[in-house]
């Protein structure tokens, strides 16, 4: 039963995602930078850090989905359906808001009610965590991986990006 319903939620998962890429993400632009690319620049930047996880997981980018890639390497969330599903909650805790999100959220919890502790948990993550779901990350993929994670998790530190 498991299986049928992994294999459901990875076809709506794709569905949607390419759905979601034309209509809520048409004026976006895609950052037009290859897993190549991003491996040269420098070890320890968020834009190595992409490169590897593409390199690691053995995957492509997703033109205009890059943002939701770096969200996975900043706040170490897998890759797996139940950890799709539990980013979507994180970035629900961290105020993000959209049709998809709450979508996901609703089909991925009726699928998948056995991880409802680990989706509480990764709500609360992002409750806990500075405001990062806006960011522009292509701007700033020579920053610091490490650096911009302890901004996040830290309620002391503003996140500046402008320097």
């Amino acid at each position: 039963m498991k299986e049928i319903r992994l294999r459901l939620m990875l076809h709506l998962y794709n569905w949607s995602s390419r759905i979601y890429t034309l209509v809520f993400k048409g004026h976006k632009k895609a950052w037009e930078i290859s897993k190549k690319d991003f491996l040269s620049y420098p070890v320890g930047s968020i834009g190595h850090g992409l490169g590897l996880f593409y390199q690691s997981k053995g995957f492509d980018v997703m033109p205009k989905l890059e943002n939701h890639d770096v969200f996975h390497i900043l706040t170490e969330t897998g890759t797996q359906i139940q950890d799709e599903i539990a980013m979507q909650y994180l970035l629900l805790g961290n105020g993000k808001i959209s049709l998809y999100l709450i979508g996901i959220i609703i089909i991925g919890g009726i699928l998948f009610p056995e991880y409802v502790h680990d989706y509480k948990r990764a709500f609360q993550k992002g409750k806990s965590l500075q405001k990062f779901h806006h960011i522009d990350f292509k701007e700033i993929l020579h920053y610091q991986l490490t650096e911009l994670q302890i901004m996040l998790y830290s309620k002391n530190t503003e996140i500046n990006l402008n320097n």
